[in-house]
């Protein structure tokens, strides 16, 4: 069974992989799960995020994990049927990592 998905609102796009988000009074850097971006393609990546999470977007976050105090999840929009990650790889700025060395299903 699929783990809940908690919602916040973006308040801010930090890099191709960093987003800080909130839910009431608390805020949150989340890292998107199960993505890599090379450095070429690091502004294209932050500028497709930043096109599509408008401050105050709603999101679901799918937690996979946590490292340094960062949490590591899945990051979909409000009525979106695929994940951020994934529409970074659809759009040619973001690949999938190597599974052995990360923990992503």
């Amino acid at each position: 069974m699929p783990e809940a998905a908690a919602a916040a609102e973006v308040l801010q796009v930090r890099n191709a992989t960093l987003l800080q988000v909130g839910d009431s009074n608390r805020s949150y850097t989340v890292e998107l799960a199960c993505i890599q971006v090379a450095p070429e393609q690091e502004q294209q990546a932050v500028a497709w995020l930043r096109q599509q999470l408008p401050r105050r977007t709603r999101v679901n976050l799918r937690p996979l994990g946590s490292h340094d105090g960062i949490l590591l999840a899945r990051v979909q929009k409000l009525g979106e049927a695929s994940d951020l990650g994934t529409g970074l790889i659809a759009a040619g700025v973001a690949t999938t990592p190597d599974p052995l060395t990360t923990n992503c299903p």
